[in-house]
């Protein structure tokens, strides 16, 4: 099994492992830049980029380039010089791919840092070592914890700017040490860099010989991700239905889509959600041809012994491991439209490829961000809060509980009048 797993993950470029991180921070503690340097240090940019790049710092009037622009696209943030929109950035080493999410730092964005982290495995905390741990940087935490991104690197940067000195290292250290006991957070990692300099981003610095670990692309390479997914409750949600109308398959009836869990092998018996029914796998396919076994985050399609009826929106388990059924959702919601939720509205709720229509029957409590306080008594809801609602479905809804499945276990809220996004959620007993 791990074997098939290693092939899979080694045998070429297109099926490298795949890092997702995000980056968080207050303003101008240097993302972007830390960014721009990882790219450009790791040679995973183009010529025509740099000497673009080159020509809007001496158009700036800067003495340095400013690798910041690779990422901050938008033409407010170039000239504000910030993170406004989550840019999503993609580079390979010979080890493995990576999709960065560079999230902004103003509080006012804090959906968009919500929105970058879902589908992180790793979350970069960038610290100013001159300021040490502010209030972004316990709510940008928090909110990496409320998520469960499971590794968490801290970024003590601009160590240039304080003589490079461990004891100003060791002082944000115990800072984020005496914060991040309250979260739920299993792996957290220190490195003292200079985004600006490039100092431990992508080589090791000889201004800090104090310290022994690895440089941060290093760390991105090596950290260990594949027991990260839950391969344990095999999930396949179903995304289509493949018919191919066709003489030479003219009885062929597969299901398509992503595994979002657990493993699936050729001749397990198989339940298909909400209807119940049940059947073996005769085959499972890829664009490659048909292999014994399919695990996340696979794309394949499943071909089925018995002709039930399947269909987009359904979820295919093995039987006696199968997800929870029901209407009534406990949610924990992030709300990102400008206006508050409409009182008795009807929203579509979409988990995997499966939407249905919804309410919000009732605000539990709210959470204050800053603290991680449960604000009883407050039940408004606004743009950015992040609140724990109680919610029913006109249908049954398959789902785990985002503690053990962040795929099965997430969702939107679209509004039906608009086609907005208005909220993300995870769902919880």
């Amino acid at each position: 099994m791990i074997n098939i797993r290693e092939r899979y993950l080694d045998t070429s470029t297109k099926k490298m492992e795949l890092l997702r991180f995000t980056t968080a921070g207050s303003v101008d503690d240097g993302k972007s830049t830390l960014i721009g340097r990882l790219l450009y240090d790791s040679k995973s940019i183009f010529e025509d980029q740099i000497e673009a790049v080159k020509k809007s710092s001496e158009r700036k009037g800067l003495t340095h380039v400013d690798l910041s622009l690779l990422t901050d696209g938008l033409r407010s943030e170039r000239e504000q010089g910030i993170t406004i929109d989550v840019a999503y950035r993609y580079f390979a080493t010979p080890k493995r791919k990576f999709i960065i999410a560079d999230t902004p730092g103003h509080i006012q964005y804090t959906r968009n840092m919500v929105t970058g982290a879902s589908t992180a495995n790793l979350a970069l905390v960038l610290v100013d070592a001159r300021h040490g741990v502010i209030e972004q940087t316990c709510r940008h935490s928090f909110i990496a914890s409320l998520l469960k991104i499971p590794h968490v690197i801290v970024c003590i940067n601009k160590m240039d700017l304080v003589d490079f000195s461990e004891q100003a290292y060791n002082k944000v250290v115990e800072e984020y040490e005496a914060f991040a006991s309250k979260l739920d957070i299993t792996d957290i990692r220190y490195i003292p860099i200079s985004a600006l300099n490039g100092d431990n981003v992508v080589n090791r610095s000889e201004n800090m010989d104090w310290y022994k670990g690895a440089s941060l692309l290093d760390t991105l390479e090596t950290i260990h991700i594949s027991s990260d997914q839950n391969h344990i409750d095999a999930r396949f949600p179903v995304q289509t239905v493949i018919r191919p109308h066709q003489d030479e398959y003219h009885d062929y009836r597969a299901y398509a889509g992503r595994v979002a869990g657990g493993i699936f092998r050729t001749g397990d018996e198989v339940t298909v959600l909400p209807s119940g029914l049940t059947s073996k796998i005769k085959s499972i396919t890829t664009f490659d041809g048909d292999i014994d076994e399919a695990f996340s985050p696979m794309s394949v399609s499943i071909n089925l012994e018995d002709d039930i009826d399947v269909s987009r929106g359904d979820m295919i388990v093995k039987t006696n491991n199968e997800p929870e059924v029901g209407q009534d959702l406990n949610v924990l919601l992030c709300w990102m439209a400008t206006k508050p939720p409409r009182p008795g509205a009807k929203y579509y709720l979409k988990s995997t490829t499966n939407e249905v229509m919804a309410i919000i029957k009732e605000v539990t409590y709210k959470i204050n961000i800053n603290t991680m306080e449960k604000l009883d008594e407050d039940t408004s809801i606004k743009m950015n809060d992040m609140a724990m609602v109680k919610m029913r479905t006109t249908r049954p809804l398959v789902y785990d509980e985002y503690r053990k499945n962040r795929i099965t276990g997430s969702l939107i809220l679209i509004d039906d009048t608009t086609n907005e996004t208005v909220a993300a959620g995870t769902i919880h007993s």
